[in-house]
């Protein structure tokens, strides 16, 4: 098939916005065309990558992949107008520059965020007539309401029923629409999207960081009895680490230690509750470069993932799972829903209630408990998961049989009407 990928995210761009290259890569060594368009790479600084200048379009090709970038305003700061500015241009340069590159395809795989490629993606469909596989990557509005982004007020309100009027509009024009966990599914299962339509196709992980380099003990002083839980994120509201201080501060195991990595809003207050509940065993990193990542996720016996119970968590997918699980390791994961599904399906995970540091605790010393022998082969149980669940293999593999279907009946229920 000639197949399409459109994302404004793509190599060498790290992180999340490396997976659509992923994919990119696994449809070509399948056999099939592939034409990606994308924007000019500048995520997460907001500058241009090494050896890149902006230009109106500018056209490569990567063994069996041809990109056509185009033109966008380079930002990732707080602004609200800037990363609004990021978002439009890259919508308007893709829609005038970049839609030619993708006449005459058999389907278009399409990452929805952010959900302004619906502008190239619509001409794509009604002018092209190529039928749209929709890859639901973020629940719009509902992350961006969240995140704070929209603020409060009558205008916010507005802004986010417009945001779910043209949602619909999306899931409307696509032949199938797939999400990255089940409760993402149901909520828009709930929101009118006809079940027949949509299909769980999970995200995979940055399968470039999987090396065998090494770890941080030797150079973090750390005993080889001793049992790391590490954390490694952003430090803000969503994730609710209060309740791991406080589980960290009860538990008196001299071998346990945890180490947080990242940065956001809650760092100064996590690192005052700590030293105020004397949680010496808690240990911050800051931001670590990416390329002390694979060391770091190597360095814990466990890795934490957790998000505040409410809003999105029960259908929220964190990345880190499928990076903990690439990396062999261990989870312990405070997260109500499809998270913690995954933890006690993959044989890696232990689970406890989110926010409740009693809970937390207790699965602290069941860390201890286990040991790091025993940890190791829960790990070893996630990578098989992950190998057969959420690697980029598979998820090609569910992609191209979507896309096969989509071909094969490109206006699937396109004209039902959504709530």
């Amino acid at each position: 098939m000639r197949i399409g990928l459109l994302t404004q995210w793509y190599d060498p761009e790290p992180g999340p916005a490396a997976l659509p290259g992923m994919l990119a890569a696994a449809l070509a060594g399948r056999g099939h065309e592939v034409q990606v368009l994308t924007g000019f790479p500048n995520y997460p600084t907001g500058r241009l990558a090494s050896g890149y200048r902006m230009a109106r379009r500018r056209d490569e090709i990567d063994g069996a992949t041809r990109i056509r970038r185009v033109a966008l305003y380079p930002s990732h700061d707080r602004s609200a107008m800037r990363r609004v500015a990021n978002y439009g241009s890259f919508a308007v340069s893709a829609l005038v520059s970049g839609t030619p590159a993708l006449r005459g395809l058999d389907a278009l795989w399409v990452g929805n965020s952010p959900i302004s490629v619906a502008l190239p993606m619509w001409f794509t469909r009604y002018v092209h007539r190529v039928p749209v596989l929709l890859h639901v990557l973020d629940l719009w509005p509902d992350s961006v309401t969240a995140s704070g982004f929209l603020g409060t007020g009558r205008a916010s309100l507005m802004i986010e029923r417009g945001m779910a009027g043209w949602c619909g509009a999306m899931y409307r024009s696509a032949a199938r629409v797939a999400c990255v966990s089940p409760g993402a599914a149901d909520l828009l299962a709930g929101r009118g999207v006809p079940r027949e339509k949509l299909l769980h196709i999970p995200m995979w992980a940055d399968e470039t960081l999987r090396t065998h380099a090494g770890d941080l003990r030797a150079e973090l002083g750390l005993r080889a009895d001793q049992v790391v839980l590490v954390y490694a994120g952003a430090l803000g509201e969503a994730q609710g680490l209060d309740s791991l201080i406080d589980a960290c501060a009860r538990t008196s195991d001299p071998r346990f230690v945890c180490l947080i990595a990242g940065s956001g809003t809650t760092e100064d207050r996590l690192r005052r509750r700590a030293e105020a509940a004397g949680a010496t065993n808690v240990r911050f990193l800051g931001q670590l470069p990416r390329d002390r990542m694979p060391a770091l996720m190597a360095t814990g016996d466990a890795h934490y993932v957790s998000l505040r119970r409410g809003g999105m968590s029960a259908y929220t997918m964190p990345s880190k799972v499928q990076a903990t699980l690439a990396a062999g390791r261990a989870l312990l994961v405070a997260a109500e829903g499809d998270a913690a599904a995954v933890a006690r399906d993959s044989g890696a995970g232990i689970t406890a209630r989110p926010g409740d540091s009693d809970s937390i605790a207790d699965a602290l010393r069941e860390l201890c408990d286990l040991g790091r022998e025993k940890l190791e082969l829960l790990g070893q149980a996630g990578r098989v998961h992950y190998d057969r669940v959420f690697s980029v293999a598979a998820g090609a593999e569910r992609v191209e049989r979507a896309l096969r279907e989509v071909v094969e009946n490109p206006g699937f229920k396109a004209s039902r009407r959504l709530r």
